[in-house]
């Protein structure tokens, strides 16, 4: 067994080789039951997962990390800065009409990107005696809530997490680990009396602070629904799914540094776009929505996000939400 001084060692070269390879955040959570594991059972009862019939499967499992990977005692969670900037890059060579992707499709398929890094990890866990099972938004795991446990950042009203210094543009992933690792403490909830995110929302889909009927949402009705969508949301699906998140005030928001990321063009991005679909089609079980966990979390505590190898900002530096 680890020693105290032996785990805040190893803890804090894993930190520094996540970063090493790409991750803009590393912390620990302790691996026990998510906080808002009854929230998100009555989410479910409430129907409002809509079609997406593989959350309840998992229903068991996302409310308790054991059935995941028993005599897990930590929960690695991690952050990938995804923001690109406010322009939107377009092909010198495309003519015609142009559409708007949303920002975390600008790139690579970020589910290879990380699930390479997160490999990388495992490896190094290993080496050092851990059992790890890990997962970018494909596993039964209420990622979120522990990614808020461990610090990554808090809870905000449109579902997503927000960091102080990347805002909600960010992907999480999360590896569970036998290994018993210092645990870091969560942050402060900065939303206040803020509710920019709710009222920009063109359907209407979150219902409530911290409520989501994905029903409703437009990553849900372009992504998970299988059949039509409603008649009555066709016009208002034209929107960018990007508007709840870009409320967040800009502060919260820096570039990222992933080459894959920053480097995608319109005219590729339609093209990878077209793939990806054909791919989700085809796979059955491996369905694809969420980014930072916008969507195919419904609940509070469900879903992902970023940080930034930018200098921390300084608190005195931006305002508190509550007086955006």
């Amino acid at each position: 067994m680890m020693t105290q001084t032996s785990q805040r060692v190893l803890k804090a070269h894993l930190v520094s080789f996540a970063r090493q390879i790409g991750f803009d955040s590393c912390r620990i959570a302790a691996c026990t039951e998510p906080a808002h594991a009854s929230e998100f059972r009555q989410w479910l009862r409430d129907g409002a997962h809509g079609e997406m019939h593989y959350m309840q499967r998992g229903e068991e499992k996302r409310c308790d990390p054991q059935k995941v990977l028993p005599g897990a005692r930590s929960i690695v969670t991690l952050a990938l800065n995804y923001f690109q900037g406010e322009q939107i890059r377009q092909s010198p060579r495309h003519v015609g009409a142009t559409g708007r992707i949303a920002r975390y499709a600008w790139g690579e398929d970020y589910h290879d990107v990380i699930e390479a890094k997160l490999s990388k990890i495992d490896q190094f866990l290993r080496s050092f005696g851990g059992q790890q099972k890990y997962y970018v938004d494909t596993g039964p795991i209420l990622e979120r809530d522990h990614a808020a446990q461990a610090g990554i950042g808090w809870h905000g009203k449109n579902t997503m997490l927000i960091d102080e210094r990347l805002g909600t543009w960010f992907f999480l992933a999360e590896l569970l680990t036998t290994l018993e690792l210092p645990s870091d403490q969560p942050v402060a909830d900065r939303c206040g009396t803020c509710e920019r995110c709710i009222n920009v929302c063109p359907t209407n889909a979150i219902t409530a602070p911290h409520q989501l009927d994905a029903r409703r949402c437009i990553s849900y009705l372009t992504i998970e629904l299988k059949g039509s969508i409603p008649v009555e949301l066709r016009p208002l699906t034209i929107s960018s799914r990007d508007r709840a998140t870009s409320r967040v005030p800009r502060a919260f928001q820096k570039l990222s540094n992933q080459a894959c990321q920053a480097s995608g063009l319109f005219a590729q991005c339609m093209c990878r776009l077209g793939q990806r679909r054909r791919r989700v089609r085809h796979s059955g079980a491996r369905t694809r929505g969420s980014r930072s966990g916008a969507i195919n979390r419904g609940a509070r505590g469900v879903g992902h996000s970023s940080n930034s190898v930018s200098p921390r900002r300084n608190p005195s530096d931006w305002q508190d939400l509550a007086k955006c």
